[in-house]
């Protein structure tokens, strides 16, 4: 609707209002004056039946429809001057058809500006509303207590959707309308409305209010039944539960659920500890430090150093990788889950049934069974690519040879990561990317440092080249992409996929069971990380919605608890402060919103920024680039999102997340005591900015009024 139609709606609100007030039509709906009136109503009724239910209606309807009072004293008045079932049903539509209307007006008239100005705040609300408002609204139609017009009001700013608006409310506010109603009958004995809602019956529409809470619950419980029925329950369990995927995922549920005293198994068909530990976080990070040295190396004289010769093998810096595996690997092995009273086997698991996994011919039946399988590489669709024998973030530590030309796929930060360490090592790197960023998650700014970080490591960074395929000429690997119309051929020698990684979903009993997946091909679970079957959780990259290894074992902890606790407690999944950083040099890190999310969502923000440039320690270790922005709520210090772009950001951001978990913002930031010179000193300097730029000259004045003041008289 146009602004031209919203006002002249204004008008005709207003103008209805006004008349209401301004000729004291609130007297006709007194209680004293609708007892005088009874008789006079009643025989107005006998002589003119159809013409009296008409007027009547219209007036409920428009007084429902303006919020005007009186709406209570009216439906007593059904009561007087029709029988029980006729005024129930007048009313039940009149009421049904005015709070609609005046659903509709809130929505034409407030919802655009609130959704866009609270939005971000009233995301949760929304989502609730999209998936269970009919169970909201029927809730708070039953108890009376509540103020209808207020409901009516509010959820017309909601995404709830008008039909199911009108039906939910004509049902859920039918309760009421037959205890008012059958009380008009009796008007004339009626001395104030609170003879109507007396304690007991007030108490009694609160029971109705809870019962679609809990028939929300027996509902759930109803589903759950009826997904584990067609399969037989065991008369005992060999286990409390049985977990699948020894990854970060899977270790930190199965610890958790033996440290609680379950009984415990844990199967794991390749390596204990996963991707991280094997094949991701592990070895990429012991690779970059490898590849830091050499950078180090490079920019000697900035140091101090006149010339600084480096004699490696590549072979020897791979074995260095699996060394670190092999040291780390301690923590998450076989003998350590066993110490901590898991029971670990290696093997293929099969989901035989909700109650039953089988390993090595073996059947293992248990309560719960917690899924954290992980993910893989994703393979693009290019023609020719399954004739080039490429490598994934998995394979490429098995590599001993250094790769002469390396071409990198992906721009991300699995990409971005490998691109520059194996640049730095001295591997002749071309990266190629489809969209016009690297990161193309973080800020332009962010992307740009990334940019002109890995140009001067001398990779060749090719964006918005779309792969079309891969050839062979006179021997040699070629890739065509598509650049702005034009096709570029680059030639390599070894073919490193970064495109992200797809959930393993498939192979081990999911699809028989019916479990249900995500448009993205992950495990759909609830906000318990429970799946459509009751008794099957999941968790980690398998569940999405973030591939970090934190964050799997954030889930996991939800995934034990509530599988333990099940039926009768249950902790929702947060993800309120979500964490990461990208392990390029400069890192990025970061928590919350970044500006060009907070664009995209329409949500108010005030930018502060610090440059790193400026911090004595990062000057000292020669990394005096990169900087902290952080966005806040307008006119507020309360933290909304942050990105730090530098020498170990993701180290330097904790301070960020706590202050957005914990609720404290940027004058608290301020006002703690910081180290001298640590890097973590640009986490108040850029509260320090905010604090300068949120300072308004109004208080810059009064401030100099003080103190010239004190110099003069005090």
């Amino acid at each position: 609707m146009n602004n031209s139609k919203k006002i002249l709606v204004v008008i005709v609100l207003a103008a209805f209002i006004g008349a209401f007030f301004h000729f004291n039509l609130g007297q006709y709906l007194s209680l004293e004056y609708l007892k005088g009136q009874q008789a006079n109503f009643s025989v107005f009724y006998k002589e003119n039946a159809l013409l009296a239910i008409g007027v009547y209606s219209a007036v409920y309807i428009t007084s429902t429809a303006l919020s005007l009072p009186g709406a209570a004293l009216l439906t007593l008045l059904a009561g007087a001057l029709f029988d029980l079932v006729t005024g129930t049903i007048i009313v039940s539509f009149a009421s049904t058809i005015g709070a609609t209307l005046a659903f509709l007006v809130s929505r034409l008239l407030l919802r655009d500006f609130v959704q866009e100005k609270f939005g971000h705040y009233l995301q949760s609300f929304n989502d609730g509303i999209k998936k269970d408002g009919g169970f909201y609204l029927f809730t708070l139609r039953l108890i009376p207590a509540v103020p209808f017009f207020v409901i009516n009001l509010v959820m017309g700013l909601t995404p709830m959707k008008t039909i199911q608006f009108f039906f939910v409310s004509q049902v859920g506010m039918l309760a009421g309308t037959i205890v008012f109603v059958n009380a008009g009958t009796q008007l004339a004995q009626i001395e104030s409305l609170s003879g109507i809602l007396s304690p007991e019956i007030i108490f009694s529409f609160v029971l109705l209010g809870i019962f679609p809470l809990a028939a929300k619950k027996l509902v759930a419980i109803y589903k759950g039944r009826r997904a584990l029925k067609k399969y037989k329950k065991p008369k005992t369990f060999d286990y409390n539960m049985v977990v699948i995927g020894a990854g970060s995922a899977g270790l930190v549920t199965s610890y958790i659920g033996a440290a609680t005293k379950g009984k415990v198994a844990l199967i794991e068909k390749h390596k204990m500890g996963g991707d991280c530990l094997n094949t991701g976080c592990v070895p990429s990070k012991a690779l970059i430090r490898s590849a830091k040295f050499m950078a180090d190396v490079k920019k000697c004289q900035k140091l101090g150093f006149k010339n600084v010769q480096v004699e490696f093998d590549f072979a020897e810096v791979m074995e260095r990788v699996q060394r670190v595996i092999k040291t780390i690997e301690p923590h998450d092995s076989v003998e350590r889950y066993s110490r901590l009273g898991v029971e670990c086997h290696t093997g293929e698991a099969r989901i035989k049934s909700p109650y039953e996994v089988e390993v090595n011919g073996k059947i293992l039946t248990t309560r719960n069974i917690v899924i954290g399988t992980g993910a893989r590489p994703s393979i693009p669709q290019v023609e020719g690519i399954e004739n080039v024998d490429y490598l994934t973030s998995d394979t490429i530590w098995n590599i001993r040879k250094q790769p002469e030309k390396l071409l990198v796929l992906g721009g991300g930060p699995i990409g971005s990561e490998l691109t520059q360490a194996f640049a730095r090592l001295g591997c002749d790197v071309t990266q190629v990317q489809r969209n016009k960023r690297l990161l193309p998650k973080e800020d332009p700014e962010v992307s740009q440092m990334v940019l002109e970080s890995f140009q001067s490591d001398g990779i060749k960074v090719l964006l918005e080249h779309t792969p079309k395929k891969f050839f062979k000429r006179d021997g040699k690997d070629f890739l065509e992409c598509e650049h702005k119309g034009a096709s570029v051929e680059i030639p390599f020698d070894a073919l490193l996929i970064a495109l992200g990684r797809k959930a393993n979903t498939t192979g081990f009993g999911l699809e028989e069971l019916g479990v249900e997946l995500t448009p993205a091909k992950t495990i759909q679970v609830d906000e318990h990380m429970r799946t459509n079957i009751p008794n099957i959780y999941a968790c980690g990259d398998v569940a999405g919605p973030y591939q970090f290894t934190h964050i799997a074992a954030h889930q996991a902890w939800y995934c034990a608890v509530n599988s333990m606790l099940s039926p009768f407690w249950g902790f929702k999944v947060d993800y309120s402060t979500v964490p990461w950083s990208t392990f390029t040099d400069p890192e990025v890190a970061r928590s919350g919103l970044n500006e060009l999310e907070a664009k995209e969502k329409g949500i108010p923000y005030e930018v502060t920024t610090y440059g790193i440039d400026d911090l004595d320690r990062a000057i000292a270790d020669e990394a005096a680039f990169g900087m902290v922005k952080v966005l806040t709520v307008p006119g507020k210090d309360k933290i909304i999102g942050v990105t730090i772009a530098g020498l170990h950001a993701g180290d330097i951001i904790s301070e960020y997340v706590a202050a957005m978990k914990n609720g404290f913002g940027m004058n608290a930031i301020l006002g703690t005591i910081h180290i001298y010179p640590t890097l973590a000193e640009s986490n108040k300097f850029a509260a320090g900015n905010w604090k300068k730029n949120t300072t308004t000259e109004k208080t810059l004045a009064w401030g100099e009024r003080i103190n010239r003041w004190r110099r003069d008289y005090f």
